[in-house]
């Protein structure tokens, strides 16, 4: 992706939903070179488009999540990518973070396989050159692109894999990572069950949030990938932990 590409999510993020028109003054490039940029993003799910606009769709829509503060999930994406070794099966949960993961992954290591629960994964990367992946059944949750539920459970028992990758909606001390959905945060927990090594990947505004459901304690954690805006002080406890923090420049 390109800085204009990044430039024009950024603006669609501040107005949701923007005519073309408006686009391409505020960008300063032609309407033909801004309906060439919004067919490829829409192509990569990041947006949808409109008779005359470019919108993002609910505010649970992957895509939507994936284009906010997308140069930095990028970065820490690519800083996940290191620990992974060709030749290896990795879990890879739902998440803007880690469908960017999966991404990577997928155009540039051979031989790595991702079982995932993730649907907007598996069709995003299908286009990837070294795309192995393994979709695990389940309820089908359309505006989150995710399967959940005892099916995925019993999926996913068959599959071991020493890292687990997961994102997160937000963060407390007392209990640790917290999500919003409780069918999601039990599929977490469940897939925790397959994994030695639990990664979390998240940029630090998930830390100013609290979820609604306890998706993973953070003694069960072993890294964290986010940016240098999380908070010292969650930093300090998280190290305190035994947590290992990687950060990315935001």
């Amino acid at each position: 992706m390109t800085e204009r590409h990044n430039r024009l999510l950024e603006i669609l993020a501040a107005n949701q939903r923007i005519e073309v028109t408006a686009l391409a003054d505020l960008l300063m490039v032609s309407q033909v070179t801004v309906r060439k940029d919004l067919d490829y993003l829409e192509a990569r799910g990041l947006l949808r488009r409109e008779h005359g606009y470019a919108l993002f769709g609910s505010i649970d829509d992957v895509g939507k999540r994936m284009a906010l503060h997308y140069e930095i999930k990028r970065r820490i994406a690519r800083e996940a990518a290191v620990l992974v070794e060709e030749g290896e099966t990795v879990m890879i949960e739902s998440g803007s973070c880690c469908a960017l993961l999966a991404e990577e992954l997928a155009n540039t290591r051979k031989e790595v396989t991702i079982v995932t629960n993730s649907a907007f994964i598996a069709n995003h990367t299908r286009h990837a050159p070294y795309s192995r992946v393994i979709l695990l059944g389940g309820e089908y949750q359309p505006t989150a692109q995710v399967l959940v539920g005892s099916i995925t459970r019993r999926s996913a028992e068959v599959f071991f894999s020493d890292k687990l990758f997961i994102g997160v909606d937000g963060f407390t001390p007392k209990y640790g990572f917290t999500g919003k959905d409780h069918l999601r945060a039990q599929t977490v927990r469940d897939l925790v069950e397959q994994a030695q090594q639990i990664i979390v990947l998240t940029e630090s505004d998930k830390f100013f949030h609290q979820g609604a459901e306890g998706l993973i304690r953070t003694d069960e954690v072993e890294m964290v990938f986010t940016d240098d805006k999380i908070p010292a002080d969650i930093e300090a406890h998280l190290t305190q932990r035994n947590v290992d923090v990687r950060k990315v420049k935001s």
